[in-house]
Order: C-alpha cells, then sequence, then structure tokens
C-alpha cells in the first residue's frame, strides 16, 4: 500500500529504520507519540524493564510505574503519554524532549489545565520568577522540598506541631499508643483515621474499666488492689501448682518421693557453680521440699530463687484475702484461685489495651473534652491544601514527562539511542577501560551468578567486574562486552577502571570471564597462539622430565657407589651395545622422515616460479587460520543484546544483533591521537639481531640437506 492509499484509507503511515537485523520505529512527530497504542506490539523492541539500575531519572520511572511493581510496562507507557495529551495542547515539544515547560503549552480549556496552569504560575511567583515563560523540573522541586517542610502540606496528615503545648503532647501520646503516619517532612503525624481509631479505643477502654465498678464484689475483691494481687498470683501459680502435684505424687507413692525432690547429682551438679537468685538451674528446683500431703511454707523452707516472688505473693493476695499465715495449704490455695479468676475473665476481654499507659481520668477528659474535634480541624486544614498540592504534583509530572518520555521511548519501542553511534542507551551505566582498549556496552548487574546463567546466549565476550568506589563504600556490578581486539590479556583477577555516566570513576576487578570470538583478526593468529602455547608446554614437560631423570640418576649412582664402596651390591652391568642399537636406528629412521619431509618442502619451493612462493605460503596460511576466522565470523554474526537485557530482567521483543562493523564501534583500542609523532628509535631497545643472517644460514643448511638426499 502506498502512501496516498494509505491516507486515503485512514491508516497510519509509519517510518521504521533498519538496524540490529530488525526493523525499529522512527518516532518523528506528537501524531506519532498519540498513534502508539495502535502499534503492533510485536514491533516494539522491548515489552517491559525494571524501574531501577537503569541511567534515568528513577523518579520519572517512579511516576510511570503506576502500580508500583518496578517495572515498567507498554500500557503505562500509553497512560503517561494519555495523560500528557489530556494537559498540553500538542505533543511535538514531546518529541525531542525539553528542559523546561512552556506555560503556554498547557491546554487550559478545561478544569484540569486551568488547575495545572494556575499551580505551575503558584510555582514560579514563589520562587519570584513570574515573569519566566516555563517551568523546570528543578523549580518543582525547589517549591515541593519547601511545602514538605510546612506542618499543613495536603496529605491528610499533622505531626504533633500545634500551637498548644498541652495539644501538642496529647497528640504525641496518641501516636505512640496507636501509631502514626509519615508526612511529607518525614515526621509521624494522626490521619483522620488514626484520630477516630484511638478515640474508639478509648471509649471501649473505659466501659471495660466501668464493668470492674458494676462488678464490684466478684471481679474486684481487694479494690483497686486486686490488679497487684493477681500479677503476684499469676508469677507464682505455675510453681505452686507444680509443687502439689509432686506432694499429690508423693502421697500417691512414697517411691516418688526421692525423685521429685532431686537427687544428690542434682545439688551436686550445683555444687560446681558460683549460684545466684536467678539461677535458672536453681529455678528449675521444686518449690519448697516435697512430701505427701504438704503444705506449702510461705516464709522459710522456700526455693531461694522463687523467695521474692512468694513473699510478694503472700503480702499482696495471701494476707489480704485469707488472713496472716506462714504457710498455705492446698484447699487454701484452690480458694484464691476461685477468687482471682472473675477478675482473670474480666481482665482476658480487655478494650484498649494499647491505652493502658494513660491515666484513667485523663483519658476521660479527652472523651468528653473537645480534643478530637480540634486535632480533627487541623487535619481538614491540612486537607483543604491538597488540590493546590495535587496539581503541584501533576505540574512534576508533567514537566519530568516533556523532559524525558521520548528518550525513554527510544530505548523502549525502538533501540534507537544504543544504534545511533552518537547517543548512548539507558541500559549502558558508562565505559570501562582495561587492557589497553574502552568497552562502552557496560551493563549494571544485580546478581552475577544470575545474570551469567543466561549472558552466553548472547555469543558476547563479556567480563564481569566488581567496582568499589570511596574506599570500598559504593560497590556495584557491571557486565561488559569486549566487541575489538583479542582476549590475550583479559582474565579473573585484573584490574581495570570504570567511569560511570557521570563521570565517577571506579575501580573495577574482573571476578567472571564468559568467553567467545571477539573478533577475526583474533581468530586469524589464534592457532599459532594455541600451537606456541603447545610447544611451549610440551619443552616444559621434556625439560622437566628430563632435569628429574637426571636428578634420580645422579641419586641412583651416588647410592649405588656407596653400596659399592661399602660391600654391598655388585656393580651395575656394563653397557649393552645391542639393546641401544635398536634404540639409535629408530632415532635414524625418524631423522630421515624428518628429512625426507623437510626435502620434499623445499623440492617443491624450488619447483615454484618465484611469484608462486608468496602465494604458496599464503595458501598454508589460509588453510591453517582459515577454518578459524571462518567460525569466528559465523559467531560473531550470532552476537546478541537481547540476553544481556533479558538477563537483567528486561522483557526484550526482538534479537538486537550486534554485528562486526558496530560491534568494533563499542569497543575501542588504543591507538596515537593523530597528528602525534614519536622518536624511532628506544633507547632502552633490545640490541638487534642478524636475523637475516639466521635466515641466510637456515636455507643453506636446508639446502645441503635437499640435495644430499636426492642425489
Amino acid at each position: 500500500m502506498t502512501k496516498g492509499e494509505q491516507e486515503a484509507s485512514g491508516a497510519k503511515h509509519w517510518q521504521f529504520f533498519r538496524a540490529g537485523d530488525f526493523d525499529q520505529l522512527v518516532i518523528r512527530s506528537g501524531d506519532d507519540l498519540l498513534s502508539l497504542d495502535q502499534l503492533d506490539k510485536k514491533l516494539w523492541a522491548a515489552l517491559s524493564c525494571p524501574a531501577h539500575g537503569l541511567q534515568f531519572d528513577t523518579r520519572t520511572l517512579a511516576l510511570i510505574d503506576s502500580d508500583g511493581d518496578d517495572r515498567i510496562r507498554v500500557p503505562e507507557i500509553l497512560e503517561a503519554i494519555r495523560f500528557s495529551k489530556h494537559l498540553l495542547k500538542s505533543l511535538e515539544l514531546m518529541v525531542e524532549g525539553g528542559s523546561e515547560l512552556p506555560l503556554d503549552q498547557i491546554d487550559d480549556s478545561h478544569e484540569d489545565g486551568q488547575r495545572v496552569l494556575s499551580s505551575a504560575r503558584h510555582i514560579l511567583k514563589t520562587l519570584s520568577r513570574e515573569a519566566h515563560p516555563a517551568i523546570s523540573v528543578n523549580e518543582v522541586i525547589e517549591v515541593q522540598a519547601v511545602i514538605a517542610k510546612l506542618p499543613f502540606n495536603g496529605d491528610g496528615i499533622v505531626p504533633p506541631v500545634a500551637d498548644d503545648e498541652v495539644l501538642r503532647k496529647v497528640m504525641e501520646e496518641m501516636i505512640a499508643c496507636v501509631g502514626g503516619e509519615p508526612d511529607r517532612n518525614g515526621e509521624l503525624g494522626l490521619t483522620i483515621t488514626k484520630l477516630e481509631h484511638f478515640f474508639a479505643e478509648a471509649q471501649a477502654r473505659l466501659t471495660w474499666l466501668d464493668e470492674a465498678r458494676e462488678l464490684q464484689e466478684s471481679v474486684l475483691p481487694l479494690g483497686e488492689a486486686t490488679a497487684q494481687a493477681y500479677a503476684a498470683f499469676q508469677a507464682v501459680q505455675a510453681k505452686i501448682d507444680d509443687y502439689y502435684v509432686r506432694c499429690g505424687m508423693a502421697s500417691y507413692d512414697a517411691r516418688a518421693l526421692l525423685p521429685l525432690s532431686r537427687g544428690e547429682a542434682d545439688y551436686a551438679a550445683l555444687a560446681a557453680k558460683n549460684l545466684t537468685m536467678k539461677d535458672e538451674a536453681l529455678a528449675a528446683f521444686p518449690l519448697a521440699r516435697v512430701q505427701a500431703g504438704g503444705v506449702l511454707p510461705l516464709t522459710e523452707g522456700i526455693n531461694p530463687a522463687w523467695s521474692a516472688a512468694i513473699e510478694q505473693f503472700r503480702t499482696a493476695a495471701v494476707i489480704p484475702l485469707l488472713g496472716t499465715r506462714d504457710s498455705l495449704r492446698e484447699a487454701e490455695w484452690r480458694e484464691i484461685q476461685t477468687r482471682l479468676a472473675p477478675y482473670a475473665a474480666w481482665l482476658a476481654k480487655q478494650q484498649g489495651a494499647a491505652l493502658v499507659h494513660f491515666d484513667e481520668t485523663d483519658l476521660r477528659q479527652l472523651v468528653t473534652g473537645d480534643t478530637q474535634g480540634r486535632i480533627a480541624a487541623l487535619i481538614e486544614q491540612d486537607l483543604a491544601l491538597k488540590p493546590e498540592i495535587d496539581a503541584i504534583s501533576e505540574v512534576e509530572r508533567l514537566a519530568r514527562y516533556v523532559r524525558d518520555l521520548a528518550a525513554l521511548l527510544r530505548n523502549f519501542v525502538s533501540f534507537a539511542d544504543f544504534y545511533s553511534g552518537t547517543r548512548k542507551a539507558i541500559f549502558q551505566a558508562g565505559t570501562l577501560y582495561i587492557d589497553q582498549r574502552s568497552c562502552d556496552l557496560c551493563i549494571r548487574v544485580d546478581d552475577i551468578g544470575k545474570h551469567a546463567a543466561l549472558a552466553p546466549l548472547s555469543h558476547t565476550y563479556l567480563l564481569y567486574c566488581e567496582c568499589r568506589r570511596r574506599g570500598g563504600s559504593e560497590k556495584m556490578n557491571i557486565a561488559a562486552a569486549v566487541t575489538a581486539g583479542d582476549e590475550g590479556g583479559l582474565m579473573v583477577g585484573r584490574n581495570g577502571l570504570f567511569y560511570d555516566r557521570l563521570g565517577q570513576d571506579w575501580d573495577a576487578t574482573v571476578v567472571k570471564v564468559i568467553e567467545h570470538s571477539i573478533s577475526v583478526r583474533q581468530a586469524f593468529f589464534s592457532p599459532y597462539k594455541r600451537l606456541a602455547r603447545f610447544i611451549g608446554e610440551q619443552v616444559n614437560k621434556m625439560a622437566g622430565s628430563r632435569t628429574k631423570a637426571v636428578d634420580e640418576s645422579l641419586a641412583a649412582g651416588a647410592q649405588g657407589a656407596a653400596q659399592t664402596a661399602g660391600g654391598g651390591k655388585p656393580p651395575p652391568p656394563p653397557f649393552d651395545v645391542a639393546k641401544f642399537a635398536g634404540i639409535f636406528a629408530a632415532i635414524g629412521l625418524a631423522l630421515g622422515a624428518i628429512g625426507t619431509a623437510i626435502a620434499a618442502l623445499v623440492t617443491g619451493l624450488f619447483g615454484l616460479a618465484w611469484w608462486q612462493i608468496p602465494l604458496a605460503f599464503a595458501g598454508v596460511m589460509l588453510v591453517i587460520s582459515g577454518p578459524s576466522m571462518l567460525i569466528a565470523w559465523l559467531k560473531l554474526r550470532q552476537r546478541n543484546l537481547a540476553p544481556l537485557l533479558d538477563a537483567n530482567g528486561w522483557a526484550v521483543n526482538t534479537r538486537a544483533r550486534i554485528n562486526i562493523p558496530f560491534g568494533t564501534s563499542l569497543t575501542a583500542l588504543a591507538a596515537l591521537p593523530p597528528g602525534s609523532t614519536r622518536p624511532l628509535k628506544d633507547p632502552y631497545a633490545e640490541k638487534g639481531q642478524p636475523w637475516w643472517l639466521y635466515l641466510l644460514i637456515a636455507i643453506i643448511i636446508l639446502a645441503g640437506v635437499a640435495y644430499w638426499l636426492l642425489r
């Protein structure tokens, strides 16, 4: 369908660009923004991304993240656009983004726009900038900071800052009892819900206290002293019950008397300790001496760990309820339990327990006085400012969307910033400098292990680094993609320097490496490097083996000589010529085979024309390096950004390839600046070797060997 046919049919005409091996949307106008809800979701570069760890304003992301799940999704992006459209005359200024929101672009044809425009003007007036035609995010933040410090700031939460000192103290006590909500200024305050909850609890507590007075004789047998008596009773109830059960067992069977009273071994264990009245082992012993039909002594013969509690029980409960006595029978113990049972039942139904520290008289004055109405009036005064404060929040939101939303879309609907070559994407955390190269594709990582599980699917050579700043107090992890050069100097433990997007430097240490092909150039030299590495390893093994054999031979010889001198074993047998003749013959055959191969090579070279010799060498190198280069080229075509982002919580909707030319641009190698000069002579260079002489000697030797073998 042509553009004219699209316009005639009413279809939206989109424009795309090709990068990363997929089609990406170009947002050219405000109409493109408004029409994003019509764009097929399969054509969005991403469907969601995390709302943290990005090089993007976190407050703007929080405003877009309407459900607060720390993720940005397509519906939330579209809702941000609809919000902006409702309050702006045109979305054209959002396409490129601007640092300020022009007041004449706010749509005042409806009530919402009028409110936002009025609030923006009020902000500028507060800052003495009435004549300024636009408002910035920083100006809104500046006013919000001033408003947040005010006692009345429109959030319906009032901290205890009333002018009346008595009322302020009461509010502090209320917050201590039922808790408070954080005000914009950070202080805890009361909401209308908290206020009503406090007074509901207060009324319930007073009703509960009145119930006890109505049932004075049964619930409060000792009047106001009943509470103290019951507390003393509760402190020893379990231990006294235990005592009478033990005595009952002794009455049931006399054999139980000694075990239930603890044996000598238990006392011996205590004897080895420095005992105190709070010793748990001592407190575990019976309350008093166990005996059949025993009577509990109240003054003497009590376990020392319980003597103070029993004395408190005697004075607070036993004497007021039963009269003065020095012992307590089981029946009397049951009588005390019965007389305090109504109080225990009433106490179990306690209401307003959070207000237990409030004096009853003060509580009645609060309920019957005008305290609730006065605090409620303060909360209403605060809420009266809510529309104005909310309008300021809407100004902030709109100003942030004008400034930031287009940049987010260039990293969400498409990856235009990443493939632009001039801007950095919001997921690029900074630049890592290591091993004479700079890596621009560095992604901040929360969990290295989790990220490294998926990242290998990107077919990208990755360095995971732990970064520290300011003496180790600030830390973060990054994954850096190496897309140029070779891997020769890259390894775990290598140190580099990471610069974040703010220009701050971090000490970076490589802690994990995921190896993949870096470049075709690296692949060309890799067979020779592997061969050199293999030869070096074999030479080291042979040298080590030979050294070990010589050492063992010398040791054996010294030991044999010592034994011979001492009249021990006979001397070793004489050298067996026949035995070693075969060895020498085998060595000769091997040298002959090598010589034949060399002769064939030299003969083949001498049989070529002079101009064919370089081609022959090139063919040999192609045979050696060609497969490695081909494999590397195929793998480099598979490099993919998506797994790197998916491992970080993104939902990337395409492959987003990193081809060889683009990958080379993401990693810069060290190079002298244009126009630089340097002396050709290095004063500390090693003395030059006559390599041409060595080469000539090698050629003469090879020619001689070939002539001798072929004559």
